[in-house]
């Protein structure tokens, strides 16, 4: 397997795999996500992966062809009265392709995103997870994370 930065050419299996994540969250909260769509179009994967405050890895196997992903953003914490000033890496968004999961490739895009993070500086890496998701809550805190706060919602008209 090889860890690399996602290329214009990997802008099809990155759709494939979006869509995968989409349905699973439309399963999870169809109040809130479109089944048959995807979090990025085309056009948006172009620009993203232009952008040097956007980190987007690809695993790949042996011919090159995408496993998984991960959409990272380089974030800083501004300096604030009650805030320690810090940069940090956000985790956008990070799959596996449901045919490969628990093969260890989410470990090893954790593991490229830690040592990048690392390497920029970085005091945390932090990303949120839906409530439903326990799948991807169990990988996260199998790999350490752990929660830093919750976002709370109250659904008007039910």
């Amino acid at each position: 397997m090889n860890i690399r930065t996602a290329e214009e050419k990997d802008i099809d299996r990155i759709l494939d795999l979006l869509s995968q994540v989409l349905e699973i969250h439309a399963a999870i909260r169809p109040d809130y996500f479109k089944p048959g769509t995807t979090k990025y179009s085309r056009e948006e994967l172009n620009t993203m992966l232009k952008d040097d405050n956007r980190l987007i890895y690809v695993a790949a196997d042996e011919n090159d062809s995408v496993m998984g992903y991960a959409f990272c953003e380089i974030r800083d914490q501004k300096h604030r009265d009650n805030l320690v000033p810090f940069r940090s890496v956000y985790i956008d968004d990070l799959c596996v392709d449901k045919k490969l999961r628990g093969k260890h490739i989410g470990q090893e895009l954790f593991n490229h995103v830690r040592q990048k993070a690392k390497e920029l500086g970085c005091y945390e890496i932090s990303l949120n997870v839906w409530e439903g998701n326990d799948n991807a809550r169990r990988f996260y805190e199998n790999i350490g994370f752990k929660p830093r706060s919750t976002t709370m919602e109250f659904i008007l008209g039910q």
